[in-house]
């Protein structure tokens, strides 16, 4: 082996976040432990390191994380994602793929208020999968199409993606939020097409009508207020994203207490409090350790190495996008979607400005690529998250998952190619 590869810091920074990843040692740790042995072996500013470390989540943009996850849980413990359910079952009615339909539409809707895919498949999960198995689905189906369309969490706004890659990224988070609205549609819309192809294949319909449309309506009314209290109030300048966050919690908490009176106790709210807290712990242990990494990375000049190594494969704009989405691709088969974008995107954003693309645009396109990730193994959160819920394995979903990735990466197809679908609703707010 070449000495200077030997004593090179960016050949080592890689090889110790390699090694314990390979050992199955959390991707935090891995990710930490590399960035502090390089820093400290090399001198290269170890005394820095624990700034570095709080100055990784002394951001005002990344405190609307716990907030959206806090209010996550408060809005599923109030009862919304069951008054919610009713309604888009009320409105597929008995039609083909009515329930695979609804599902997909109600995890699209819930997205609008978790910003989790985990999060929206166990909070939806244990309603929906459930019920398409009493409608005579095949439980496996049942359990891939929620956990794939739970993906679209990470995609309609607010999502937590988003908000991290704003940061990194220095763009503004509300125009990363506009700019999910259509994309997070349209793949929907594939989902949809795919879920209806499938059940008329196999003759799986919807359910009767329990309630009328205008009672599921009146039912659902304060759950359907929730993304428009949250987006309203960003896209109308009244409050950034973070207090939106905050708004949130304190609408969820008078819904469930007030007007479906489900949080009755204050250990129910204890449990929500305590359930938020881990969540963001993990999280922002995530966080912090990553941008450790990065920052090392940058240091010792891998972050500038990587990006030339990119661009010296090809001039050719569209051959070099279709790279780095294989690139995504795997990444997401291997890691979670907050350390990709610490870990890779460094390495993306001079190639965004070399070939002049728009920084919100590209952004949309990798956390789509990253939503595929929740979904392909063998780190597939979503996928094990709803074989949990459903008592399958994880080898038992991944066949009827085929299907709905093959519709989600069509969908991203389109939205790389036209540009404008993902940049029509920010450039109508002005963002």
């Amino acid at each position: 082996m070449d000495s200077a590869l030997l004593h090179d810091p960016a050949f080592w920074l890689i090889v110790t976040f390699a090694i314990p990843l390979i050992l199955r040692v959390p991707i935090a740790i891995s990710l930490g432990l590399s960035a502090v042995f390089v820093a400290w072996y090399w001198d290269i500013g170890f005394d820095m390191l624990s700034y570095n470390f709080f100055a990784g989540i002394a951001k005002v943009p990344l405190l609307a994380i716990p907030f959206f996850i806090l209010a996550g849980y408060i809005m599923e413990r109030a009862g919304i994602a069951a008054h919610i359910v009713q309604l888009v079952e009320t409105l597929a009615g008995n039609m083909t793929g009515g329930l695979a339909i609804a599902t997909i539409g109600v995890a699209t809707f819930w997205g609008a208020v978790s910003g989790s895919g985990p999060a929206t498949v166990a909070a939806l999960g244990l309603i929906l999968i459930p019920a398409m198995v009493k409608g005579g689905y095949d439980k496996r189906f049942a359990a891939a199409t929620m956990a794939v369309s739970s993906g679209l969490a990470i995609v309609i706004p607010p999502s937590i993606a988003f908000i991290v890659y704003g940061g990194i990224a220095d763009v503004s988070v509300p125009a990363m939020f506009a700019a999910g609205v259509v994309p997070g549609i349209l793949i929907a819309v594939f989902l949809m097409g795919s879920a209806y192809l499938t059940s008329r294949k196999k003759g799986w319909h919807g359910s009767p009508r329990k309630v009328s449309i205008g009672k599921a309506l009146r039912d659902a009314f304060w759950g359907i207020m929730t993304p428009v209290i949250i987006l309203g109030g960003i896209y109308g300048g009244i409050f950034t994203p973070t207090e939106a966050a905050a708004v949130a919690i304190f609408y969820g908490l008078f819904v469930g207490i007030f007007i479906y009176r489900t949080i009755n106790s204050f250990s129910m709210v204890l449990d929500v409090l305590s359930m938020a807290m881990k969540d963001t712990a993990v999280i922002m242990f995530v966080v912090t350790c990553a941008g450790l990494f990065g920052w090392v990375a940058s240091t010792v000049g891998l972050v500038e190495r990587g990006s030339s190594a990119l661009l010296s494969l090809t001039d050719n704009p569209w051959l070099l996008l279709l790279f780095i989405n294989i690139i995504l691709l795997l990444a997401g088969m291997l890691l979670d979607a907050i350390s990709i974008f610490y870990i890779i995107l460094p390495f993306l954003l001079p190639i965004v400005a070399h070939f002049g693309w728009d920084p919100v645009w590209f952004g949309v396109m990798m956390t789509i690529n990253l939503a595929v990730g929740q979904v392909t193994p063998p780190v597939a959160v979503n996928l094990y998250v709803a074989a949990k819920i459903s008592n399958l394995t994880v080898e038992d979903i991944t066949p009827p998952v085929i299907p709905l990735l093959m519709a989600t990466l069509l969908a991203l197809a389109v939205i790389i190619i036209f540009p404008d679908i993902t940049l029509f609703v920010p450039r109508l707010f002005g963002l």
